[in-house]
Parts: structure tokens; sequence; C-alpha cells
């Protein structure tokens, strides 16, 4: 289960900072995520299917954040620009 919010960029998993977590997840796309925070929870499993949880609910959480939130916010100020689409 992931919780996202409005941040500076922290990621936890389990209470722990995603960079203490082993093996090491790579995170590329920092710029995309560097506006919200992630709380992961994880269980059960292997260290390898967690790893696996952990990236999915992250791809997962990030998709469902920005067309919630920022993609809403640009229909709106586009469709203040232009009354006309109304």
């Amino acid at each position: 289960m992931t919780h996202c919010k409005n941040g500076r960029g922290l990621i936890k998993v389990n209470g722990s900072l995603i960079e203490l977590v082993k093996p090491e997840i790579l995170l590329l796309g920092h710029n995309h995520f560097s506006e919200v925070d992630m709380r992961i929870r994880v269980c059960g499993g292997e260290k390898t299917s967690q790893i696996y949880a952990i990236r999915q609910s992250i791809a997962k959480v990030l998709v469902a954040y920005f067309q919630k939130y920022v993609d809403e916010q640009h229909k709106k100020e586009g469709d203040q620009e232009h009354p006309s689409n109304v």
C-alpha cells in the first residue's frame, strides 16, 4: 500500500528511507516525484518480491497522483484561458 501527498520528495518504505532498503532500488526521473512524499507499506514474501511490489506501487501511485492533481490543474488553467472551451 502506498500513500502519496504533496511534499519534498521523501520516500519511506516501512518507516525507513528508501535509500536504506536492501537490495538497493534504482530510482530514475527524480523530477517526477520531487514534489511528492510517499509512504510505502510492504509485507510478506521474500525480499525480491517485496522490491517488485515497491516498484509497481511507486509507478501506480505516481500515475494516479498526476492524473488526479497535476493533469486536472492544467485542465482548469486551460479552461480559464479560453472561456469558449466551457
